[in-house]
């Protein structure tokens, strides 16, 4: 992060915390809503030319269409809902996987035009989410200000969490919000040093600087190499979330947790409890609770297991591709799917062979705890391989070992 980058941050964050500490209006919300705007255009916008210009105007236009499908049918009785909650979800889709690069030659654009959508699979999910809540009756459809400015609030634009609307609404409703000041930059700081430093130091081990040198390596390179891009990719990932969270805190918004150490996970299923938390909750909420309730009343009460053991499947391999495009994505979900499921079907067979008292004891018991850790550990750590790789490189890295 360059220096015109962090005043752009710390401009943003005393600026929102005056206007989310003023009274309710919608002028207090229409000026939080622009200087959202204003700090994503000049932390990614600002330096691309006049394509660059057209693709955020085009971007904040799309999102002011989504409100008003939200506005128009999210509080609907029956399927008229979807029309709302796909619109999000369709953008992203046509971003990812569909527009070859020659659809857009006229703008000129140094990279992919999906690229300059920075944040579109988590807007997509955060937004499709607020007409799951409004549907339910779980919150009020927010005015057109305060969409906008939940859809494009700084800390969790880029890299998540997708924290709902829920809490972020009571924030700008002038509920009062138990949020230390001094626990929110302390937060701040300590995931700047995991972002920082620590992620940097463990991907000095990780795929690119340990294997990808045109040398032969010898195996337990892999292993290494598996063990620290899972570090690198924790304190990476949980260390942007803690500046979001902290950053967020410090204005006064209260966001999701989305890490409660994953390290500590006694199987896969126990992992995705503790991993990417609310991109699991959204998965449960929207996909899973849904198509299981219809999968068991399809295939009978006596089927139940084996149902939600399809969801499962079904589920895990939509939270592959939607981390990207590729084979390799694809293949990374599946092997989580294969993870909860065996996992699935261990827990039945456990009960079932073991009993009630037999199942507490087996849970209880530590050697078995301490075994399931560290198989858990090196199975997620093993499995990234190919979030981290695309199929010519996990080929390539292959090749080389001895």
């Amino acid at each position: 992060m360059n220096l015109l980058s962090l005043a752009f941050i710390l401009a943003f964050i005393c600026a929102g915390r005056w206007l989310v500490s003023r009274p309710v209006s919608w002028r207090r919300d229409a000026l939080f809503c622009l200087l959202n705007l204003s700090v994503l255009y000049g932390l990614f916008y600002r330096t691309g030319g006049l394509p660059a210009k057209i693709v955020f105007s085009i971007y904040v236009l799309w999102v002011g269409f989504q409100y008003l499908m939200l506005a128009r049918f999210a509080g609907r009785p029956g399927r008229l809902p979807w029309l709302a909650f796909f619109t999000p979800i369709l953008a992203l889709v046509f971003l990812r996987y569909g527009t070859p690069p020659d659809r857009f030659a006229v703008l000129k654009l140094p990279a992919p035009v999906g690229s300059y959508f920075v944040g579109i699979s988590y807007l997509a999910f955060r937004s499709s989410y607020l007409v799951i809540q409004i549907r339910n009756g779980m919150v009020k459809p927010p005015g057109f200000w305060a969409y906008l400015s939940f859809c494009f609030f700084v800390p969790t634009f880029q890299v998540g969490p997708i924290s709902p609307y829920t809490e972020f609404s009571r924030a700008l409703a002038g509920t009062p919000v138990d949020i230390s000041a001094a626990r929110a930059g302390l937060r701040l700081l300590v995931g700047a040093i995991k972002y920082q430093f620590f992620g940097q130091l463990c991907n000095q081990l990780a795929y690119v600087n340990l294997m990808q040198d045109d040398f032969y390596h010898h195996w337990v390179d892999l292993p290494v190499a598996m063990v620290f891009y899972y570090l690198y990719l924790y304190c990476n990932f949980s260390g942007f979330c803690d500046m979001a969270i902290g950053a967020a805190g410090l204005i006064g918004i209260p966001v999701a947790e989305n890490f409660d150490n994953p390290f500590a996970a006694r199987n896969v299923k126990d992992f995705w409890n503790r991993w990417h938390i609310t991109l699991s909750t959204y998965m449960r909420d929207v996909v899973f609770a849904p198509l299981s309730k219809q999968l068991v009343r399809s295939f009978g009460p006596a089927n139940a297991n084996h149902a939600i053991a399809l969801t499962i499947i079904v589920v895990f391999l939509l939270v592959g591709v939607w981390h990207g495009v590729g084979w390799n994505y694809f293949i990374y979900g599946a092997i989580h799917a294969l993870g909860v499921v065996t996992n699935h079907y261990y827990t039945i067979g456990l009960k079932r062979w073991l009993g009630r008292e037999g199942f507490k004891a087996y849970n209880e018991n530590r050697w078995i705890h301490a075994v399931a850790v560290v198989l858990t550990f090196a199975y997620c750590a093993a499995s990234l391989l190919f979030f981290a790789n695309t199929m010519p490189e996990i080929k390539y890295i292959f090749g080389i070992l001895k």
